[in-house]
């Protein structure tokens, strides 16, 4: 049974709660300041963990449902409290995603990682046994190389359709290795393994080809964002595995939309990533550009790649942002 000092403790900060939701931003979030944002947020999280303690007790069923009709009113303003602007998007790009990125980089750097780890193995069992990757590729794909033929001449023909076909296929796989998240991480890491030892395999027939060159100068150009927007895909999914397998403190249904939020916002951010790199992948990768052209644009793609996701916005353009993705 909950203890009356413990109610005694807890309801000023309902009550609290319960006035920034209904009195002082009755109409819009907007009628509240950075300070009381931060509060709302910080609020909310405590609310939300009282919660799942009253639940706990069968005698407080009046409790209960007063508690979740104040966590719901602090949602729809929290989530739906402000009219969407398009001015918003360039806002989110801008100002909030290099900061999700950073925030959430140990996700991703584990799914590099994996992915890493996968293309090196793939990449020395293929050595000692060439079986390896014609099992893998295809007779098909593996004859292709073995005749110093590079299997993309075929999108020169059709660029406008490879593209978007390309660009298909690629926020596919991002979104449905952010999605499988929900399987506790099992498929999120499954699309990595799988996508690392696909271009693991092909990087050594290439190589016993002796057309590492084509094929690098190739990848080069759009992988330079297309790996990284598959990375991030990557740790996003993690991320919701992570809220729903270790929820901490908080109810693991809070725990998972907590972390469910973050990442989709993280993967939302790949989209230009892909596009830009889907458009590359179709008109400029498979060209006859000279290597080192392709290598340069590859450089300063990735230069231009890094300066933005390091780049960092003043505080006060951001705490309102901050304070409602932390909640």
């Amino acid at each position: 049974m909950i203890s009356t000092q413990w109610l005694e403790k807890r309801r000023p900060h309902w009550a609290r709660l319960e006035y920034l939701v209904g009195t002082k931003a009755r109409r819009s979030i907007s009628a509240l300041t950075s300070s009381e944002l931060q509060e709302l947020a910080l609020l909310y999280r405590q609310t939300a963990s009282d919660l799942s303690t009253v639940r706990e007790d069968v005698t407080s069923t009046q409790l209960t449902i007063y508690l979740n009709q104040l966590m719901g009113r602090a949602h729809n303003l929290i989530y739906m409290g402000r009219r969407a602007r398009p001015k918003g998007i360039w806002t989110f790009y801008k100002c909030r995603y290099p900061a999700i990125f950073r925030e959430t980089l140990p996700d991703t750097l584990t799914a590099f990682i994996i992915f890493l780890a996968a293309g090196v193995t793939a990449f020395l069992v293929a050595m000692a046994d060439p079986s390896f990757a014609r099992y893998l590729l295809g007779g098909h794909m593996i004859d292709t190389i073995e005749h110093h033929k590079m299997w993309t001449q075929s999108i020169v023909t059709v660029k406008p359709l490879a593209s978007s076909a390309i660009l298909t296929n690629n926020l596919t796989v991002a979104f449905s290795t952010f999605a499988l998240g929900i399987t506790a991480g099992i498929g999120t890491v499954w699309m990595m393994l799988l996508n690392g030892l696909l271009i693991g395999v092909v990087g050594e027939a290439c190589w016993r080809e002796g057309m590492s060159l084509q094929l690098w100068s190739f990848v080069a150009a759009h992988g330079v964002l297309e790996l990284p927007a598959i990375f991030i895909a990557g740790g996003a999914g993690l991320g919701i595995a992570r809220g729903l397998l270790f929820p901490g403190r908080l109810p693991r249904r809070a725990s998972l939309a907590k972390a469910g939020a973050r990442s989709v916002r993280l993967v939302l951010g790949t989209i230009p990533m892909l596009l830009i790199a889907g458009f590359i992948e179709g008109f400029v990768s498979p060209s006859s550009l000279p290597a080192l052209v392709k290598f340069l644009l590859a450089a300063a793609l990735g230069t231009l790649l890094v300066l933005y996701l390091s780049s960092k916005t003043p505080a006060a353009e951001t705490a309102a942002t901050d304070a409602l993705a932390k909640a």
